[in-house]
């Protein structure tokens, strides 16, 4: 049995490859012509290795308050959602808004908000408020 299995000793080393080999190597160029006295000629690119040009396409909403001309704000939460979580929150006498917050998995911040009307409507939210609340918040009632 102590001949059926053997252990390799012999070391193993991984290297990666050293990072910008290029961009060395054009420094070098680059170094050695300004040491020979020719003239040289740089371009810097504009957004080279940036991923500016993902983050600049706008988002449906950002878009849309681009477009109007009048009215330039975020959507609210209306009023009668606003009374509507409350009047949810003070049925049920013992959701407090830390137990409130604690079985829907959000901040208590985001409770105030939308209670206050400041909140900006998130239909994910107001679906675990309605099922936490037993209230129907969204749609015709």
């Amino acid at each position: 049995m102590a001949g059926a299995f053997s252990q390799d000793w012999e070391p193993v080393v991984i290297r990666k490859k050293a990072p910008n080999a290029a961009a060395k190597k054009d420094e070098k160029a680059v170094n050695a012509a300004r040491r020979s006295g020719a003239e040289i000629e740089t371009v810097r690119k504009a957004a080279a290795g940036s991923n500016k040009a993902a983050s600049s396409s706008t988002t449906l909403n950002t878009r849309k308050l681009d477009e109007e001309t009048e009215n330039l704000a975020h959507d609210r939460v209306p009023t009668e959602l606003k009374k509507a979580i409350m009047q949810g929150r003070m049925d049920k006498s013992s959701h407090n808004l830390n137990l409130l917050r604690f079985l829907i998995n959000e901040k208590p911040q985001i409770i105030q908000e939308y209670e206050s009307g400041k909140a900006i409507p998130n239909q994910q939210i107001i679906g675990k408020l309605e099922r936490t609340l037993g209230v129907k918040l969204r749609g015709k009632k």
